[in-house]
């Protein structure tokens, strides 16, 4: 078994022993010989490899039929409200629930589809040996001041051990030209590279745009990039295995592949919210990227990948975004190689090949969840138009089911929330169906779609997640995200501008408090107040109770677990202690948007409605 070097900081330590990382950087099978001649990446069907294939296929069948079931039995035209001499308002009342309840159920049925259709499709590259003697450069970046030099030690000393049959450099691209970075390259034996002072390079925008990931890369591109057939490289939080560039570069024989990609998990395993955090990102990383592997598109994921520097110079470097490994992979799989004529194509391997450090705290994990729907909503407004008609329809419906994620889940939110308060305060009511009827049918739909879930959780990646584990933490961080997503869709919109700082790394957390959770404690003071006044006035209804109480539930379940986890915490503190949270880090990288962080990807995972979240965090769909 590997173990990785254990980081020790003045904020606390990155405990990443006792998991089996040797076994899983080769969950995509052993090293293989390529084709003599004509190499092209060959793919194995997870689905092929299992023995009850059936109950797949039941799964996959049924939990879409009965989804679509209870959608048109809820909008069927007999079971409109009519109303006789009824107010006006109230009319254009019901006719507002009908849509929302119409949109709702049909956000949940493309999200059950996508899971469906991802479980078919899904597969996992075979593994070959790398051609000898292509030139690598090993990438990390770093923001003195801001990031601590003890986790750049343990990165570059990971990066030192790794194996490579050819010519490799380890390069830190240092924004601040700091000389304790300076030695510490020394030491190692590690190129330094910093772009301070020059600048070309530090502009207002574009792709040397000064103090952010994406100009600090484009400019050691600029400056070295043509040494190198290839550079892999991780987040300054990430410590790489020593068979990464053995596991990843093997694929790049195949002359349209532009870059590999692999799993993004979190050695900090000991907080509960990094823990969950993890879990969230279940369904992108073991099934939503396989079934990419289908159509040649996984997404672009930042923190731990191997880029064609040809292909990323084709498309002008990476791309200027606050989530730049996104954005720069679909402009790279809308472009064709220009040897071949081909579509560039990009290989998702599930071996977890590095281990990082996720969110540690309510605060942390929130603005991540803020900068990945941020960015999302980017792509869809600026480049997503650009796909339309010029990629294969597989490609396209690939990136389409993964970039509907946010927005569908921000919507759902808002109108399960829109349609509670219509009709426990005005007794609106779009459709009149029996409530047993809807319960039965809800709860089929519910049950299918967590039996899909759980059927899929045989395919997880993680080397935390103890084998069998239900995965029950993750989709409940999927669904109390969903005010948070709406937040930032609405940003969006308006175009509001603002900053994002980097996650807390090295050990630190930024401390959580009661306004860290002033969006969720809106929503519930919404619906709180709408349930109460549904007694007054004497607006009864199972149906739109349960989906008020779940969406309370929601949005007070992140304050719940902090203020349970912050008593708990100091009924083992010792008498006398007193704990001062240190001050979380400014960001040396500062963009134009919503407050978020710097986290390299987007990771989308299943949505849920306001109405109905439990059921629907099994869809997939950043």
């Amino acid at each position: 078994m590997w173990g990785l070097p254990t980081r020790s900081t003045l904020g606390g330590t990155v405990r990443s022993e006792g998991y089996d990382y040797d076994t899983h950087s080769r969950l995509a099978g052993p090293l293989t010989e390529p084709d003599a001649a004509g190499y092209r990446v060959r793919y194995r069907s997870l689905l092929s490899t299992e023995k009850h294939r059936i109950r797949a296929v039941l799964l996959m069948t049924l939990a879409p039929v009965l989804t679509g079931a209870l959608l048109l039995y809820l909008v069927w035209p007999t079971h409109w409200t009519e109303r006789e001499n009824g107010e006006s308002w109230l009319v254009w009342a019901d006719a507002v629930m009908l849509t929302s309840i119409g949109l709702i159920e049909l956000f949940m049925l493309v999200n059950v589809v996508s899971v469906a259709h991802a479980t078919l499709v899904a597969r996992d590259p075979v593994p070959v040996r790398p051609e000898p003697g292509t030139r690598v450069a090993f990438l990390t970046t770093y923001v003195p001041g801001k990031e601590p030099l003890s986790m750049v030690r343990a990165t570059l000393q990971g990066a030192v051990r790794m194996h490579h049959d050819g010519p490799l450099d380890i390069w830190l691209l240092d924004e601040g030209d700091d000389p304790a970075a300076r030695m510490l390259c020394a030491e190692l034996g590690v190129h330094h590279f910093t772009r301070n002072g020059v600048p070309e390079w530090n502009r207002k925008k574009g792709v040397h745009k000064a103090r952010t990931k994406h100009g600090n890369y484009n400019a050691w591109l600029a400056m070295h990039g043509d040494g190198y057939d290839f550079f892999a490289s991780v987040d300054t939080d990430h410590v790489p295995m020593p068979n990464f560039l053995e596991r990843m570069t093997g694929y790049f024989r195949d002359p349209d592949i532009a870059f590999v990609v692999g799993p993004q998990v979190y050695g900090n395993y000991d907080s509960a919210v990094t823990k969950a955090a993890e879990s969230q990102q279940f369904l992108f990383h073991a099934l939503i990227q396989r079934a990419g592997n289908r159509y040649g598109a996984p997404m672009f994921v930042g923190t731990n990948n191997v880029v064609r520097i040809a292909a990323l110079r084709q498309v002008g470097g990476l791309y200027d975004s606050i989530t730049e490994d996104m954005a720069t992979g679909f402009e790279i799989h809308r472009r064709r190689n220009p040897l071949t004529g081909k579509f560039w194509r990009s290989v998702y391997t599930p071996d977890v090949l590095a281990v990082g450090e996720g969110p540690a705290s309510w605060t942390d994990f929130f603005t991540q969840q803020l900068r990945w729907s941020r960015g999302t909503y980017e792509t869809l407004f600026r480049q997503y138009g650009k796909a339309l008609f010029r990629v294969p329809p597989g490609r396209l419906l690939s990136y389409t089911l993964m970039l509907v994620y946010y927005p569908m889940t921000a919507v759902n939110w808002l109108l399960g929330v829109l349609s509670c308060v219509l009709f426990l305060w005005l007794g609106a009511s779009g459709t009149q169906v029996a409530a047993s009827i809807w319960l039965m049918l809800y709860s089929d739909a519910a049950a299918l779609q967590i039996g899909l879930y759980l059927w899929n959780r045989r395919h997880n990646v993680s080397p935390h997640e103890p084998e069998g584990s239900g995965g029950l933490a993750g989709m409940a961080m999927s669904a109390l995200s969903a005010p948070i997503y709406l937040k930032s869709l609405g940003s969006a919109v308006l175009r509001t501008d603002g900053r994002f700082v980097v996650t807390p790394k090295g050990g630190e957390a930024s401390p959580d408090r009661l306004l860290t959770f002033r969006i969720h404690l809106f929503w519930a003071v919404v619906l709180l107040s709408s349930l109460i006044a549904s007694v007054q006035l004497g607006h009864t209804h199972v149906a739109m109770r349960t989906w008020a109480v779940l969406a309370l539930a929601i949005s007070v379940s992140p304050v719940v677990v902090w203020s349970w986890t912050t008593w708990q915490e100091r009924r083992s503190r010792p008498r006398g202690v007193v704990s001062v949270p240190m001050k979380p880090p400014e960001s040396a990288y500062v963009t134009t948007t919503t407050t978020t962080t710097t986290t390299a990807t987007a990771s989308p995972a299943p949505s849920a409605s306001a109405a109905a979240t439990t059921t629907t965090t099994t869809a997939g769909g950043n």
